[in-house]
């Protein structure tokens, strides 16, 4: 394709700008459509702020359960059979209704797997929803 350099001395530079034309008619013509659509106002129930203080429940102190090498059982240090436990746990539920106290249970490596899930059964059962395994 042979371009004809007859007369001009610089390089050859012509812009089709009908496309952009045609574009930016486009673009006119969507927004002018939706310009009164977005100025329209919307009605909306937005929440208000009130100044009355709020009132805060302390949670109940949590639970300390360990359980040792030997599989024996200690509440807060105190230690415990573990077939009162999941009485104890019941009782500590119903007390504290409105927000069910924090279990923490630490176990030691070496105790027995089957001594913890009895723990963690007594818990279900009584309705214990934190529990937190600690390392100690």
């Amino acid at each position: 394709m042979a371009f004809s350099t007859a007369g001009r001395s610089g390089p050859l530079a012509d812009i089709n700008i009908t496309p952009l034309v045609d574009v930016m008619l486009v673009l006119l013509i969507i927004f002018i459509v939706t310009a009164p659509i977005l100025a329209r106002p919307i009605d909306i129930a937005l929440p208000q702020r009130v100044d009355r203080p709020v009132d805060r429940v302390e949670p109940p102190p949590p639970i300390e359960l360990r359980l040792d090498a030997a599989s024996e059982l200690s509440w807060d240090g105190v230690p415990i059979a573990a077939a009162v436990l999941p009485a104890r746990l019941q009782a500590e539920a119903d007390a504290h209704a409105g927000q069910v106290p924090e279990l923490r249970i630490a176990s030691d490596p070496a105790a027995d797997y089957q001594a913890l899930v009895t723990v963690l059964a007594a818990a279900d059962a009584a309705g214990m929803q934190r529990i937190r395994f600690v390392q100690r």
